[in-house]
């Protein structure tokens, strides 16, 4: 599954509350989210947009607000542990990393390291990320090898690998486009699923829905 947890600023100048409070909510409703998914055992891999690299053009408060919420948010993890062990779970930071601040690099290759030899389920954090931005890369990359390049070598060589399909794809706050991710791995098989729901409120009853919707969808497609 992946997510575009969208509408954090939204739902706090709705509800009167500072941009800062409404990325803190969000972050919970990540792990509440997280949670659910990995519970049903059956979900391999769950990525999610945490920030994009277009991001960066915010206000500068918001944006070093948002770095030190990921810093610390990341540090939780890897001190208090207790969710990653339950599911084993390996962490990834993807994305164009040397934009990050030195403080959130060091963190996020710490999580990477304490959780790499993990066997559960991987959450594949994009921060800060871009479909476009990853293409290019690969094929920069796919361009070094004396191999022709090809679908698959090109695909060797993304930040979100593609051995595992990507089945569900989340956006919330009642908003229709993919905003430049995953947009390699989305493909003819991927439901699309656009709720109305700011990300801070999204939880289980929205889950359900698109979970039914899919295994619907599987049965009448494959038999599943």
């Amino acid at each position: 599954m992946a997510f575009i947890m969208d509408g954090n600023r939204r739902w706090s100048r709705a509800n009167g509350l500072r941009v800062q409070e409404g990325h803190h909510i969000g972050f919970e409703t990540l792990k509440r989210v997280l949670d659910l998914c990995l519970s049903l055992k059956r979900i391999e891999i769950v990525t999610v947009y945490a920030f994009a690299i277009d991001n960066f053009k915010r206000d500068a408060s918001e944006v070093d607000a948002l770095m030190e919420l990921a810093r610390t948010r990341l540090l939780e993890l890897y001190h208090e542990g207790e969710f990653v062990a339950r599911y084993s779970l390996r962490i990834r930071i993807v994305g164009q990393r040397d934009l990050l601040p030195a403080a959130v690099q060091e963190t996020a290759k710490r999580v990477e390291d304490a959780t790499r030899d993990n066997t559960g389920p991987t959450l594949n954090i994009c921060m800060p990320y871009a479909a476009q931005h990853e293409i290019s890369c690969a094929a920069s990359d796919a361009a070094q090898e004396s191999r022709p390049i090809t679908q698959e070598t090109l695909a060797s060589h993304l930040m979100v690998p593609t051995d595992v399909p990507i089945d569900i794809l989340v956006r919330t706050s009642h908003v229709s486009r993919l905003s430049d991710f995953l947009l390699w791995q989305c493909n003819e098989q991927t439901q699309l699923h656009f709720v109305d729901e700011y990300w801070p409120m999204f939880g289980a009853k929205e889950m359900l829905y698109i979970l039914l919707s899919y295994q619907q969808a599987c049965t009448k497609r494959t038999g599943c």
